[in-house]
């Protein structure tokens, strides 16, 4: 499967996230929640990494590559408290798109700090991806 079936999957797997966290979260701190979650997230990806064989392969990452996926994980873990959190005081439907505003800042980043080139097409997309969650959230 190419990158485009693996992004569809990544997708839906998130409108599950955010369907379950909101029913999760109702009668729980959203921190605890999040620290819930992802220690289902640390054992679930063990599980695979090990399964796969692919535990062996840790020795060989250089520190280049563990800073950034330190830095990465923090991210990771602030957005998710951040998510949870917005998730347990407003509607799944106006927290999710909203949060979708990750899409165009990617974009944005990806083209100042890699150097990543976009279409006029692409930057289209940006704005209607902006434009949509701003409508959504103001509604």
């Amino acid at each position: 499967m190419g990158w485009i079936g693996w992004a569809v999957l990544a997708a839906v797997f998130a409108a599950a996230t955010a369907l379950l966290a909101k029913v999760g979260v109702a009668h729980v701190d959203s921190n605890l929640a999040t620290a819930l979650r992802t220690s289902v997230v640390v054992v679930f990806t063990w599980g695979i990494a090990l399964a796969l064989g692919k535990h062996g392969e840790i020795r060989s990452v250089d520190r280049r590559t563990m800073f950034f996926l330190t830095l990465s994980g923090i991210a990771t873990g602030l957005s998710w408290l951040c998510y949870f959190r917005a998730l347990q005081l407003g509607p799944a439907s106006r927290v999710a798109p909203l949060d979708k505003l990750s899409v165009p800042l990617v974009m944005l980043l990806a083209c100042l700090l890699l150097g990543e080139k976009l279409t006029a097409v692409e930057i289209a997309g940006g704005v209607l991806i902006t434009a949509g969650a701003v409508i959504m959230v103001l509604r």
